[in-house]
């Protein structure tokens, strides 16, 4: 983790939460996916793994999730990982086949670019 990404927290305690981590494996997490809590927390849990747990009862995304634990969306991600292998967590990408169809329409697009240049 490069000092610039940890502005604001304590390396060390960043260190201690990952395990020495400085990335996930390749999840396909991105900020908008939703993570849903599938069991409780276990008794002597990392206690980020068990708040994580029960944020995510509803679904909730990761960048949601990063703002709660006040800690940076990388290690997070790790965090979530972790939850993922084990099955206590599940994720998915809030889109659907309905809004996928949506953002090929190119009247839609139009709108859209039409919007951004008005900003």
């Amino acid at each position: 983790m490069s000092p610039h990404a940890l502005d604001g927290e304590d390396p060390d305690r960043l260190y201690t939460v990952t395990g020495g981590r400085s990335r996930a494996e390749d999840t396909g997490l991105d900020l908008v996916t939703l993570v849903v809590s599938e069991s409780d927390a276990a008794p002597g849990m990392q206690s980020e793994h068990a708040r994580i747990l029960r944020i995510a009862r509803r679904p909730t995304s990761v960048v949601e999730l990063s703002a709660d634990l006040a800690l940076p969306v990388s290690v997070v991600k790790i965090l979530l990982a972790d939850l993922l292998d084990r099955g206590m967590v599940s994720a998915r990408h809030p889109s659907s086949a309905t809004a996928g169809a949506r953002l090929h329409d190119p009247d839609f697009l139009r709108k859209v670019l039409v919007g951004l240049s008005n900003l």
